[in-house]
């Protein structure tokens, strides 16, 4: 007798959870449970208007499916329109955001339940949105595109728990609906050349050498952020690409460039073959294809045609300073290079274990070549991180060694702008504001396209008291890297977050600093000064319960020994920060 077969059958699946749900249960278990159950009656009436069903509501999750994916994501909007209304009435530490997800998906029904991997990627896209925000599926947005009179922005591919193959994300941009309160993003791009470079491929027979087809690419779109007249994405954001299957036209239109460089490294024995294309991002044509057969120690000429090809093809002028400065080469020694390469690769997520050898590797390059700069700024760097993450034994000593390596570095290449890098992080390290801001600004002048450049001058803005102009730097920064919220570093938020309350912008200080929190966790830094933005709003009670949060992070917290607040240049700043954390009860 055969066996019956499961019932399957396509559906839209939305699933709803509480942000900061175990926080809130924490703080008032009956005041939570209550609100939770008003919202989910109110949730399940929307659904239930738009012709969908509750299909389970465990916990502080609602699963629910629709026949129309249409429906469903005007559900969503719906519910997150209502929900915004009723947490309006409440204080802010007891407001109740819910993140959804909606997926087009096939299911197996039993009775009146649903299982499968289209429930299961509808839950796991709801934890990628925002609270009080909408994620939806690729397979939901491809029903649903040009159908409803609302916006979508691409969030790229996703690799999402146990689902084998990345998943397109959207999220649903709603007029006049609910907004995450980060300073937004609303420089226009220059009127100018623009171009991502996407990492080049690893055709090589080791994977290990993926190290350094990466290193070629980073050193390319360095290259490329030396030229004032080019708009150049930066490696973060072209770096999310890596290792996906990618329609050049859907590259260019998310990143908003006019033109793609992609490319392949083969690495065998003692040569190398490199290919590069540049293509026009709105045509697909090729705008400009090569091929190189060199030997390894012929690398930087390589990377020197590449971007000089680049420049020529884009019709693009160079002024004096940076034609000298594509010319120069830092270093000629390959085994230099090489190692360098390694050290920043070994920097990446730093641990302990990665400081020490990063430190071992930059300490090699300077042993392999006294003038390349690369090895002492990266020594200067990493020494600076150490001290930074606690790895240090000797932080003060350490501070005296990353300084004496950055100031080396420049004495070797004052063209290289990773020297200055090293220098304004070594002076700010020593309070050294002014010349902080001179190394760092020195930096933007080599290398004026490069996000991570401008990020750093918003931060050492910052502490010097100039609040708006560092969001200002930030804001660049952020137009050079438009994904930079899924960076994996936090100093996007972070950096915004410190930038604006120093601007005295403390509900957009708020916004990213909880936004740093959702994708990094809970932190000091992020909840001190959260704390303080309370404070200065006057909103005493969120401030105070905030302050709690901080002291359960630290329970050995103390205003006295917060050196961090000290990195102000001026003492009414510091003491600003420090009068609205004493104010929420901290000592």
């Amino acid at each position: 007798m055969m066996e019956e077969r499961a019932k399957r059958k396509l559906s839209a699946i939305l699933s709803a959870d509480v942000k900061g749900y175990s926080r809130l249960m924490g703080d008032d278990e009956l005041a939570t449970v209550r609100t939770l159950e008003a919202y989910r009656e109110m949730l399940g009436e929307i659904i239930k208007n738009y012709g969908g069903r509750v299909v389970d509501s465990p916990g502080d999750n609602v699963l629910a499916e629709f026949t129309s994916v249409v429906d469903g994501v005007e559900s969503a909007v719906e519910i997150q329109k209502e929900l915004k209304a009723k947490n309006a009435e409440l204080p802010e530490n007891r407001r109740m955001e819910f993140r959804i997800g909606i997926n087009l998906g096939d299911v197996i029904q039993e009775g009146e339940r649903i299982y499968g991997d289209g429930v299961n990627v509808a839950a796991r896209i709801e934890s990628l949105a925002a609270g009080g925000g909408i994620c939806i599926s690729g397979t939901a947005f491809d029903q649903v595109e040009g159908k409803l009179g609302m916006e979508f922005e691409y969030l790229g591919e996703q690799s999402v728990k146990n689902i084998k193959k990345p998943v397109r994300v959207y999220r649903v941009e709603m007029e006049g609906g609910v907004s995450d309160g980060l300073v937004s993003l609303k420089v226009p791009l220059p009127d100018k050349p623009s171009i991502a470079v996407l990492p080049f491929v690893n055709m090589s027979d080791d994977p290990e050498q993926e190290y350094f087809s990466d290193g070629i690419t980073e050193d390319i779109i360095t290259n490329l952020s030396k030229v004032s007249g080019l708009f150049v994405i930066s490696r973060n954001s072209s770096f999310l690409y890596k290792g996906k299957q990618v329609k050049i036209q859907e590259v260019a239109k998310e990143l908003g460039v006019h033109y793609v460089l992609e490319g392949s490294v083969r690495r065998a024995g003692p040569r190398v073959r490199i290919t590069a294309q540049l293509i026009d991002g709105k045509t697909e044509h090729h705008v400009w294809a090569e091929k190189y057969d060199r030997e390894l120690k012929d690398i930087f000429s390589v990377q020197d045609e590449v971007t000089k090809k680049v420049v020529s093809e884009l019709a693009v002028s160079l002024t004096v300073n940076e034609s000298d400065r594509l010319e120069r080469k830092h270093t000629n020694n390959f085994k230099a290079y090489e190692m360098f390469l390694r050290a920043r690769r070994e920097t990446v997520g730093l641990k302990k274990e990665n400081y020490l050898k990063a430190i071992e590797m930059s300490q090699r390059v300077i042993e392999l070549d006294p003038n390349f700069a690369g090895g002492y700024a990266w020594l200067s760097y990493v020494i600076g991180l150490g001290v930074r993450y606690g790895y240090s034994i000797s932080p003060s000593q350490d501070v005296e060694k990353a300084f004496a390596m950055a100031k080396k570095a420049v004495s070797v290449d004052e063209t290289y702008g990773g020297s200055y890098i090293a220098l304004a992080d070594a002076f700010m390290m020593k309070r050294k504001h002014d010349h902080a801001l001179s190394a760092i600004n020195t930096a933007v002048s080599i290398q004026p396209g490069d996000a991570y450049t401008h990020l750093f001058l918003g931060w050492y803005l910052h502490w010097a008291g100039r609040g708006e102009e560092a969001i200002e730097a930030i804001k660049k920064a952020q137009q050079l890297d438009p994904r930079y919220q899924y960076a994996r570093t936090p100093a996007y938020l972070d950096f915004m977050g410190a930038a604006c309350f120093t601007a005295g912008l403390y509900e957009e200080s708020i916004a990213n600093w909880k936004k740093a929190m959702d994708r990094f966790g809970p932190q000091p830094v992020r909840q001190a000064f959260i704390t303080a933005s309370y404070s200065e709003l006057g909103r005493g009670e969120e401030a105070i319960s905030m302050a709690k949060q901080l002291l359960k992070t630290n329970p050995k917290f103390s205003i006295s020994s917060w050196n961090l607040a000290r990195l102000y240049k001026n003492p009414e700043d510091t003491e600003r920060l420090l009068n609205a954390l004493r104010k929420a009860g901290l000592k």
